[in-house]
């Protein structure tokens, strides 16, 4: 999978062929990403961590999970994922449009079991494991998507769609009501404007001032608010997300390290070169040579 299309979800990329939006991807930690930044989507997502251990946190609440877990991403929820200490985590990131199984004119499925789990207007886990009286049955009908994926015969498509109506039903009638809803939706939502905000201007310069009128705050205010709520200030987040962009681009294109660090929004070399060992522990060279 490309890494620039798995970072920037919600900039208008489709996942899956247009016709039929499903698609998988195997992915590792920290082989293929260093990190996954905080993000959101409108697609629904599935991360099933077959080995290793890391962490995936998913509005606010932090998980260190190990394999095999499977986590569910609802449309719109913020996530991130990211190593867990010097640990490895294969995955399995398996994103799909609901949209695929909701009808043009509404039923009784869509209306009284999926829109209402999409909407958060019912609630089911987070996080799934062996532990979990119906993990085996949560996970049965992806492990079925994965193997008819392997070889794509004729009317897979409909299996997979079969499958998935598996998957609600799971989650509708063992699942639900088991959990409840993060109590913090107003920061939660303000978060999320301010994140993406990041991921649309972070190789520019960005003010305390400017970003604190993007959700409507003093300056003091945004910063006591991103702290507490992000257990970080937010010049510390801006650079590990322009660090996070600078590693992808470090894998992913042959520019030179003094345009990757201005690209990303780093006005001097030297200080750009320290952060990121400071990071990840190696100089921009070492990493980009593996």
């Amino acid at each position: 999978m490309n890494i620039i299309e798995y970072e920037n979800y919600h900039e208008n990329k489709t996942h899956g062929e247009v016709i039929f939006p499903y698609n998988t991807y195997l992915c590792s930690i920290p082989l293929d990403f260093a990190s996954v930044p905080p993000h959101w989507h409108d697609e629904m997502e599935l991360i099933y961590i077959k080995k290793g251990k890391g962490v995936v946190q998913v509005d606010f609440r932090t998980y260190t999970v190990t394999g095999p877990t499977l986590a569910l991403i609802l449309p719109g929820q913020l996530h991130s994922i990211g190593q867990f200490d010097r640990e490895s985590m294969e995955y399995e990131n398996i994103i799909f449009n609901p949209g695929m199984l909701i009808p043009k004119s509404l039923d009784s499925c869509s209306m009284e079991y999926i829109q209402p789990l999409l909407l958060g207007q019912i609630t089911v886990p987070t996080i799934f494991t062996p532990v979990y009286p119906y993990y085996n049955d949560v996970i049965a009908p992806i492990d079925a998507c994965d193997e008819i994926s392997k070889t794509k015969p004729q009317g897979y498509e409909l299996y997979i769609k079969s499958m998935l109506f598996q998957f609600f039903f799971v989650l509708n009638n063992r699942c639900r009501n088991l959990t409840q809803p993060p109590k913090n939706r107003k920061a939660l939502d303000k978060m999320k404007v301010v994140i993406k905000y990041v991921e649309n201007h972070y190789a520019e310069k960005i003010t305390i001032g400017e970003i604190a009128d993007v959700v409507g705050f003093s300056e003091s205010h945004f910063m006591r608010y991103f702290k507490e709520t992000m257990n970080t200030s937010f010049i510390e987040y801006l650079k590990d997300y322009r660090l996070a962009m600078s590693a992808r681009l470090l894998q992913a294109s042959e520019a030179s390290i003094l345009e990757i660090s201005q690209e990303v929004g780093f006005e001097n070399l030297s200080y750009f070169n320290r952060a990121f060992k400071k990071r990840y522990g190696v100089t921009p060279g070492q990493f980009r040579k593996g």
